[in-house]
């Protein structure tokens, strides 16, 4: 991890409102858009976390960004090495590997062209037509893991 550490606290409605709603419908085997539960191993408790996520497919790749940066699920994904996806009865589980600042332009370019109507405020007027180096400069504060299913 490079950069400044950033991380965008979420609101009042998201996080009791947006979130539940999301990830319930998720639960449900309902995903919004694609969304997805992210569950991950508390990196002090051992307890599960879960938080709804938008996984990404970039040439043939998975990946997970983190739209509010270094949140909690980023800090425990570190620790933990990867988690699951959950949707409906269906549980993904996965390894993850964080990816460096310079390899992250190709995943938040398409992060943003696809997801920006959902997480644009947090890139700080940063769009997926931004220049290669407006990209460099935001991705220190996004997390970008690439996914690999274990089973």
């Amino acid at each position: 991890m490079t950069g400044a550490v950033r991380y965008l606290a979420p609101g009042w409605a998201t996080q009791h409102l947006f979130n539940p709603l999301v990830a319930l419908s998720t639960r449900w085997g309902l995903p919004l858009a694609g969304s997805r539960v992210l569950a991950v191993r508390g990196r002090t408790s051992g307890e599960w976390r879960t938080t709804p996520v938008n996984p990404l497919v970039v040439a043939g790749e998975r990946y997970l960004v983190a739209p509010r940066g270094h949140t909690q699920w980023v800090r425990n994904l570190r620790a933990a090495g990867g988690g699951e996806l959950r949707a409906g009865r269906r549980t993904e589980v996965f390894a993850a590997v964080e990816l460096r600042d310079a390899e992250k332009l190709p995943v938040l370019r398409e992060y943003l062209r696809r997801w920006a109507w959902e997480v644009g405020a947090f890139f700080d007027g940063v769009g997926a037509d931004a220049s290669d180096a407006e990209l460099l400069a935001a991705a220190p504060g996004h997390p970008v893991f690439v996914i690999t299913p274990l089973r």
